[in-house]
C-alpha cells in the first residue's frame, strides 16, 4: 500500500508564546508584583521601578532564550536527581525461592 506523505499547515501564531511587550505574561506581571511590592515596603517610587524594570528585563531574556524555560525551572524543583552510577549500593534480595 502506497502511503502519501500529508502536510499540516500549522499558523505560527499558534506556537509563540503569548507575551507582553516581549515578555512572557507570567513572568511580566511577577516583575509588576515584586516592583509593586519594593513601592510599598521602602516608600521608594524609584525603587520599585528599578526593580520592576530590572526584573523585566531578565524576564525578556528569559523568553528570547526558552519560551518554556518557566515550566523547566518548576519541573526541576519537583524530579530527583540524576542516578550516579559511580555510587552503585547493591540492593539485598531475599527469597525463598531460588531462580
Amino acid at each position: 500500500m502506497n502511503h502519501q506523505r500529508r502536510i499540516n499547515p500549522v499558523q505560527r501564531s499558534l506556537s509563540r508564546p503569548l507575551t507582553i511587550l516581549g515578555a512572557e505574561r507570567k513572568l511580566f506581571f511577577f516583575a509588576m508584583c515584586l516592583g509593586a511590592a519594593t513601592f510599598n515596603l521602602l516608600g521608594s517610587l524609584l525603587g520599585g521601578i528599578l526593580i520592576f524594570f530590572l526584573l523585566y528585563l531578565v524576564a525578556r531574556w528569559a523568553t528570547t532564550t526558552d519560551p518554556q524555560i518557566l515550566r523547566l525551572l518548576f519541573l526541576a524543583a519537583k524530579l530527583r536527581r540524576q542516578y550516579d552510577p559511580a555510587k552503585f549500593q547493591p540492593v539485598a534480595v531475599l527469597g525463598d525461592k531460588p531462580c
